[in-house]
């Protein structure tokens, strides 16, 4: 998915946001941060790939929050935030998503067995009017938010929980 998200989108680098905790799962069998971040250091192979714990030094719990830092502490970066179909259906869910996609542009990259449902969801409804044409993901960096494109390509059934529970990630 990142690497997809580096050479269809013209993108830099792809930051891997390692969260504390996700507010809308139970974390109670959440492994340590630190042995998370671990594990995604050594399976970001590329050198564009750069896993983080940012959130937690911080203080942020919402993505919302994170962003809105970053993008205020870093004016000068295009970001654009990366997420799989499977998150586009619970988006509406997330605190803040729609001051989230008022932020930056957002990619949606295409998980096996979402692309159908992913694009009839409540958020993919309300930010329809912004979608971009995939042709176009080249330029959504520079596009203002809201925008945002959903991507196709190979399509990867691992998620960071199955990564979890096989004892990779």
């Amino acid at each position: 998915m990142s690497l997809l998200a580096l050479k269809r989108l013209r993108l830099d680098r792809v930051w891997w946001l390692v969260t504390p905790g996700n507010p809308l799962k139970d974390n109670h069998a959440l492994p340590p941060l630190a042995a998370r971040l671990d594990r995604a250091l050594a399976m970001a192979r590329h050198p564009a790939l750069v896993p983080t714990g940012l959130e937690a030094g911080l203080g942020t719990r919402f993505t919302y929050d994170t962003v809105a830092t970053l993008v205020r502490r870093y004016p000068q970066v295009h970001f654009v935030w990366l997420m799989g179909a499977d998150n586009l259906a619970s988006f509406h869910r997330w605190q803040r998503w729609k001051d989230l996609a008022a932020l930056l542009p957002i990619a949606v990259i295409d998980r096996a067995g979402c692309s159908l449902n992913a694009t009839a969801t409540p958020a993919a409804i309300a930010l329809g009017r912004w979608r971009i044409d995939e042709a176009d993901a080249g330029s959504l960096a520079d596009r203002p938010a809201p925008s945002w494109v959903f991507l196709h390509g190979l399509k990867s059934p691992l998620s960071s929980t199955l990564l979890r529970q096989r004892g990779v990630s």
